[in-house]
């Protein structure tokens, strides 16, 4: 694994020990909070890293932005960068930072930028449809 230096932090590359794949998702996915229909796409990206559960990265255009409300709360993550976390009002405190988005993603995971990424546990649903 190659590892540089970005601003003090530690910059890692996917690979054989802890890899990351992106593919298409061809499920039309609904995201609900708070009564509301957050998100609806057949364009979600499902990124599958190490042993984690799939994670599934909706396009910003997809998503009713109005509906979320940045918040301060950042996080860092050696392969894919600085994050940045909005909650849902509308979901009340359980929809605190549940949503989150790598704005400026590092190249190897270029493809989730411009989406967004929501913790099931702090929205109503994530709806897989045919």
């Amino acid at each position: 694994m190659t590892q540089s230096e970005i601003g003090h932090r530690p910059v890692k590359q996917p690979g054989p020990d802890h890899p990351i794949t992106i593919t298409h998702n061809p499920k039309r996915i609904v995201v609900k909070a708070g009564g509301r229909t957050i998100a609806d796409t057949h364009r979600a990206l499902t990124l599958q890293e190490a042993d984690y559960p799939a994670v599934y990265y909706i396009p910003r255009a997809n998503a009713d932005m109005d509906l979320l409300e940045r918040t301060d709360h950042t996080t860092y993550c050696p392969y894919k960068g600085n994050c940045s976390y909005y909650s849902i009002p509308a979901g009340g405190e359980r929809a605190a930072n549940a949503v989150w988005s790598y704005e400026n993603p590092y190249e190897a995971v270029a493809q989730i930028k411009e989406h967004l990424a929501f913790y099931p546990d702090r929205v109503d649903a994530i709806e897989l449809l045919d």
